[in-house]
């Protein structure tokens, strides 16, 4: 599950947990969530189609560019920081999109040439969303809607991180963007996703940083809603130290910290970590 959001509550009193009696205000699109979305244009779709694709999903994660109708109110907040790393040309290439959510990133890589594209998600996101913002989702709904408009040949599959081992195939590139902060064994999954990597395989990671000034070596313990109201699921920040030294813990060659910007207030840290040197 991909889920980094830092939309406003409707009432402070969210912030004991944001529960169904206190839903979050589904954040307005801005021109920077547009500006990722404008990557993937889809349609062209008329006025009606964009409405009823609108109409489908009771919650978006990511913002798709509906044909210059509309643009999906996601959920997510400036990606743009991720854009300048991601491979601009996987032609014939082999890409898993860990937590995929809504896919964005999967049918991105699908539209930049990736013959074969697998995104796996394995929901926990339902919950959040029913406790952020009070709405139900089955799990796959904005995923399947982008999918048919698209006529996309991208796998999907309920699965957890954990279980990838079970798809007994390895590719050529990984994207694991918001995950690595959220589970209680960052070194174990590091471990997993760099056995599903190719012989020259790369993981294209971003996960929460160390705010500027703070720690400098090691991994930063977080406590249960102290980064964002209400959710208790951020356990870590990682410096570049620290992250290359589990890279290293887990088997890959080479860790390469390529940004660490501070996104709405909150530190990131985009790395490449590499099976060969």
């Amino acid at each position: 599950m991909e889920s980094e959001t830092s939309a406003t509550p409707t009432d402070r009193a969210g912030a004991n947990g944001g529960g169904p009696s206190d839903p979050y205000e589904i954040p307005a699109v801005t021109d920077a969530e547009r500006a990722v979305a404008d990557l993937l244009p889809l349609g062209p779709l008329n006025s009606e189609d964009a409405d009823a694709l609108l109409a489908r999903v009771p919650l978006w994660f990511h913002t798709f560019s509906l044909g210059g109708h509309a643009y999906t109110p996601g959920v997510a907040r400036d990606h743009r920081y991720r854009v300048p790393f991601l491979p601009t040309d996987l032609d014939g290439a082999s890409v898993l999109d860990v937590g995929a959510f809504d896919g964005f990133y999967s049918f991105l890589a699908e539209s930049r040439g990736a013959d074969r594209v697998v995104a796996v998600d394995n929901e926990q996101y339902i919950d959040w969303v029913r406790a952020r913002w009070a709405v139900e989702l089955s799990g796959g709904e904005g995923f399947r809607a982008i999918a048919e408009l698209l006529d996309s040949k991208v796998e999907y599959m309920r699965l957890d991180a954990f279980d990838l081992d079970g798809l007994e195939e390895r590719f050529d590139h990984v994207f694991c963007f918001g995950i690595l902060h959220r589970v209680e064994s960052p070194l174990g999954l590091l471990r997993i996703l760099r056995q599903r990597l190719g012989p020259a395989g790369e993981l294209l990671l971003e996960t929460y940083g160390v705010e500027p000034g703070g720690l400098t070596r090691g991994i930063e313990v977080r406590t249960a809603g102290d980064v964002y109201s209400g959710d208790d699921f951020v356990y870590w920040g990682f410096t570049a130290e620290g992250l290359a030294g589990l890279a290293q813990n887990a088997g890959f060659e080479r860790a390469e910290v390529l940004d660490q910007p501070m996104i709405d207030g909150h530190p990131r840290i985009v790395a490449r970590l590499s099976v060969s040197g």
